[in-house]
Parts: structure tokens; C-alpha cells; sequence
């Protein structure tokens, strides 16, 4: 049939279109403020039919089955988005020789202007530069920095904002936050060689650490490994959660049938994960957290403010400030809000009186759990007959009508053995609570995380954000808090499973993907970096005193 000239540039023009415009398409997004990563707002709702996460148009390469996930072009925008704030800068291609790469030894810092005459709330800029085992000058950047400023006789601390330039340099920046001598210290956690290291682990060698399931019937008990995927060809049991779709499997056992599982732990740690020269990037106080010398002064002298010795509260920007907060004598000063100090018991069960408190996530979090049955002596810990260190526990302080409740996440969890019907999801579990102004649900959940590609970490972090939602819906008066990750110590094994790396990099996940919807953050990250006892995976008891008193002023904030 002949089309008239009219619509045959109609058709055209459409075709045009959708060659050179599919419709699945969006503008990769550069790094977005927390708001708009929490709402992507400028995407309307129509633009809320799926697509395949196979058009994304950052390459990655697929885990598992989740090439195959269908997600909505907000979550398909919201997941390149994240990994554009997580990219990192990479060495130039080819294989570099260890002598070539970062060498904290040879590497130092200045302080930029030691002798100014600095006083409170001044910013202080510290040039790093990075040289490799020769003491050439390095051409290009990726290492990964921490950096802090101390002052140890008044045991005050704080973090500070490291820039990459990308050609050897790096500019830290710090906020002077108290009068008197200020000594700065930074330190090369990895090298940008080490960094490509553990980015391949990450994609290629998800197995590296292995779980396994025990079965069990009657006399008959196997044992099989388990994951959230599994290679090769042989029968597997799958249990995918049913109303999250959080995938799980574990090899079938010879004899007995899927339902007779009754176990979870964890097998252990692959080895051998490195070629001989890739060893030589992690080796203890040669290249792993190693602190870089000063060329020149470590310290300046900070000049109180006249009659404020230290600088006033900083509401502008809400929980994004950075940094976050402080310690002066011990305790941590946040600057968006105020906090109080509960170092009486009297006062946390007075804070605590009629309210529901969960606790959700890793052992970090138990801690908090553990503190609290510790430090109360109305909360009686419940024997529920849990396995130690793993749960779930509960506190009842029947006096004050306090009830706590811990429980650990869904795996992947390197705990020792959980009971299969004790393996609970987070997302499912808020599904369950009702809700309310005295109820009040602290989670958090990274480290485990740490050794899986991140679309593992963001669909879990999407499955409890949707059901904070939720619980927000029907309860506004919910208090939900977010305990972000910390920094540990490491060593040449521990970094290929948890560096600080990994941590850093969910962290940053996890504060982008939970802000803009209602929920506080406690920020353990800033916390243990700040403070001047040793990196601990578990931080010592002063540090999870200060996350709890943060924790509790908002539960009960101060009156103004």
C-alpha cells in the first residue's frame, strides 16, 4: 500500500528516532549529591516501565544471574549512578613491576603553610606526594589514603577529605576544630597497584570465601557447599527467598532431599588467590597501612576562637557535612546536630523506658546489642538457647517495659553456625514490625558483603530500603537508624576479603542508597578513624560508647 508523502516522513522521522534514541536509554549520571541519588526526582514516573540491566551502559561483567535482572529505568539509573561514585582511578594498562609502585617509604606529606597563624574553624591543607620503590615520583594516582588530625593530651581527633589528582599528587583537607597543638597523620592503606588487585578479586573471585550447609536425616547427615551462585553443572538447592528474590543455593546432597538442610556457616577462605608478584602489594608495614613521613613540620599551633573555643554547630547541610564530627576528651562532638552523653545507666533506661529496639545486621552491630545488656543492670539478657556470637538475642527490663531484640542478617554471613530457620532477610523482617513512636530499628549490614560484586550489595540494600518505606508508611513515628561501616586492621590476608577498600566502597553505597528517605546515620566510619586507638573490626569499647550516645540522641533528642 502506498503511503502518502506526509506520513512517510512521519515513519521516517520516527525511525530516525528510535535508531539513533532507543527508548531504553538514559545519560549516564555523573557522581549525584545524596538527595538526588535517594529520590532521582528528575525521573518522572513514566519513565518507570523495565528494562533489562543488560542495556546498562556502564560495561560490567555479569554475576551470576544478575544480567538477568529486570529493574525499572530509576533503579537502572540509580545502579549506574553508583557505580560512577565508586569508580576508581586505574594505573596505566600493562603489567607494572612491584619496584614501579607505591612505596609509603620513599612517599611523604606537607603541611601548606605550617607557620600560618591558624585558629579554630580554619582549613588546613596538607600535599601528599606519592613516590614508588625507586623514589621516582609516581605519574599517575589510585592509591587509597586515610588521613587524620590529633591532638593526643587532649585525646581529640578528627578526619580528613582526601583530593586524588591523579598524576602522584593528593590534597588532604582538614577542619581545625580545637585550640592548642594539632599533629596530622596520613597513611597509605593500599597501593593503586594493590587497588587493581582487589577490583579483580571482586569481579572474578566471589567464591573466595565459601559457606556450607549441613543436612540432615535421621542418622544421615551431609554437608555441601553453598553461595549465592554456584559453578558448574551439578543439582543445586535453591533457596532464593521468596518475597525479596534474594538468591541463595547450596549442591544438592547425595542422599537426602532439599528440606532437610538445618545449617548454615562458614567453609572457609580460598587460597592461593595471588600470583607471586601480585604478593609483594600486600605485605605488612611495607604497603598496607603504612603512615607516610612529613617533610617538614607534622603539627601546627590552632589559636582558640576568643570566647568560643570551638566552632558552632553546622545544620546547613544537614547529615552530608563533612567532615561528620569530632573527638575532644574522649567524645565525639558531631556538627549537624546535638548530641548528649549517657554515661549513667539511669539515663539510657530513663531514654529507653516503653520502647521496642531492633537491632539488625553483623556483629558490629551486636556490639551494640552487647553494651547495652552490659551497661544497664535492669536489662536481664533472655536465654533463647542462641549459638554465642551469632543470635538471636533478646534484653527485657520488665521494671521500664525495654525490650531488645538483635538479630544477624540473611547470607551471605561468615558466622559460625546458624540454624537454617534462624537465617531471617532484614527486608523481610521489617516487614513483620508494626511500628510506631516507641519503636526504634538500628541496622546495619556491609561487611559480608565485602568479597561479592556490588550488585549483589545494592539489590540487598534495595530490598530493605523498600520495606524502611514501607514500615514509614504505615508508622511515620518509626525511628530508623543506619550504622555505617568502620574502618579494621589489616593484614596481607584480611585485605584480599575485607579491606578497608571494599568497606569504604559499600559504605559509600550505603549512605547514598539510604539518604533522602527519613532514616539517621551513625557514623561509625568517621568514628574509628578519627579515634586513636588501633583500627579493630569490633572497635574498642570508648568508640561503641560514642555510637551509642549518638544512637540515643536520637532516640531522645534534646529539647530546644
Amino acid at each position: 500500500k502506498q503511503i502518502p508523502c506526509p506520513d512517510l516522513c512521519i515513519v521516517c522521522c520516527l525511525l530516525v528516532l528510535l535508531i539513533f534514541c532507543p527508548l531504553q536509554s538514559l545519560p549516564t549520571l555523573g557522581y549525584l549529591d545524596h538527595s538526588t541519588v535517594a529520590g532521582l526526582s528528575w525521573i518522572t514516573e513514566t519513565d518507570d516501565q523495565e528494562s533489562s540491566s543488560q542495556a546498562a551502559n556502564i560495561a560490567r561483567k555479569p554475576y551470576c544471574g544478575y544480567e538477568l535482572q529486570v529493574l525499572s529505568r530509576r533503579e537502572r539509573a540509580e545502579e549506574e549512578s553508583l557505580f560512577a561514585a565508586i569508580q576508581w582511578p586505574k594505573p596505566p594498562e600493562g603489567k607494572i613491576p612491584f619496584v614501579k609502585s607505591t612505596d609509603p617509604a620513599h612517599s611523604n606529606f606537607v603541611i601548606l603553610n605550617p607557620h600560618t597563624r591558624f585558629k579554630v574553624g580554619d582549613q588546613l591543607e596538607v600535599l601528599v606526594h606519592m613516590k614508588d620503590f625507586q623514589g621516582n615520583l609516581k605519574q599517575y594516582g589510585g592509591d587509597y589514603l586515610q588521613a587524620r588530625i590529633h591532638s593526643a593530651h587532649l585525646k581529640a581527633g578528627a578526619t580528613g577529605r582526601v583530593v586524588d589528582y591523579q598524576n602522584g599528587s593528593y590534597k588532604v583537607f582538614f577542619t581545625l576544630f580545637w585550640p592548642g597543638e594539632v599533629t596530622v597523620s596520613v597513611s597509605l592503606v593500599h597501593p593503586s597497584e594493590g587497588i587493581q588487585v582487589l577490583e579483580h578479586l571482586r569481579e572474578e573471585r566471589p567464591d573466595r570465601v565459601y559457606f556450607k550447609s549441613l543436612f540432615r536425616s535421621g542418622r544421615i547427615s551431609e554437608t555441601t557447599v553453598c553461595n549465592v551462585c554456584l559453578p558448574g553443572d551439578l543439582p543445586v538447592c535453591n533457596f532464593t527467598d521468596l518475597y525479596t528474590g534474594e538468591p541463595w543455593f547450596c549442591y544438592k546432597p547425595r542422599k537426602l532431599s532439599c528440606a532437610t538442610r538445618i545449617s548454615h556457616y562458614k567453609g572457609g577462605y580460598q587460597k592461593g588467590l595471588l600470583t607471586s608478584e601480585e604478593n609483594f602489594l600486600f605485605q605488612s608495614d611495607v604497603n598496607i597501612k603504612v603512615p607516610l613521613f612529613s617533610r617538614g613540620p607534622d603539627s601546627v599551633t590552632v589559636k582558640p576562637l576568643g570566647f568560643r573555643e570551638f566552632p558552632s554547630l553546622d545544620r546547613s547541610q544537614g547529615s552530608d557535612v563533612v567532615p561528620a564530627g569530632y573527638y575532644y576528651q574522649d567524645q565525639w562532638i558531631p556538627r549537624a546536630h546535638r548530641i548528649q552523653y549517657f554515661n549513667k545507666s539511669a539515663d539510657i533506661t530513663e531514654c529507653l523506658q516503653g520502647k521496642l529496639v531492633y537491632f539488625f545486621g553483623d556483629s558490629t552491630i551486636r556490639q551494640w546489642f552487647e553494651f547495652l545488656t552490659t551497661f544497664v543492670p535492669d536489662l536481664v539478657e533472655f536465654n533463647l538457647g542462641s549459638p554465642k556470637n551469632v543470635g538471636p538475642f533478646m534484653s527485657v527490663d520488665l521494671k521500664h517495659n525495654i525490650l531488645l531484640k538483635f538479630r544477624c542478617h540473611g547470607p551471605p554471613i561468615r558466622f559460625t553456625t546458624v540454624f537454617s530457620s534462624e537465617l531471617h532477610y532484614i527486608a523481610n523482617e521489617l516487614n513483620g514490625i508494626v511500628g510506631g513512636r516507641n519503636t526504634v530499628v538500628a541496622i546495619t549490614i556491609w561487611s559480608h558483603f565485602s568479597t561479592f560484586p556490588v550488585e549483589v550489595y545494592i539489590r540487598r540494600l534495595r530490598n530493605i530500603r523498600r520495606s524502611i518505606i514501607h514500615l514509614q508508611d504505615r508508622s511515620p513515628k518509626t525511628l530508623v537508624v543506619i550504622r555505617t561501616a568502620n574502618v579494621q586492621e589489616l593484614g596481607p590476608e584480611v585485605s584480599l576479603f575485607n579491606s578497608d577498600w571494599y568497606s569504604f566502597q559499600l559504605d559509600t553505597i550505603m549512605r547514598k542508597m539510604f539518604s533522602g528517605i527519613g532514616v539517621l546515620f551513625v557514623d561509625a566510619w568517621e568514628m574509628s578513624l578519627a579515634h586513636y586507638l588501633p583500627h579493630k573490626l569490633h572497635p574498642e569499647e570508648v568508640i561503641v560508647k560514642n555510637q551509642l550516645d549518638t544512637f540515643l540522641s536520637f532516640v531522645c533528642p534534646l529539647e530546644t
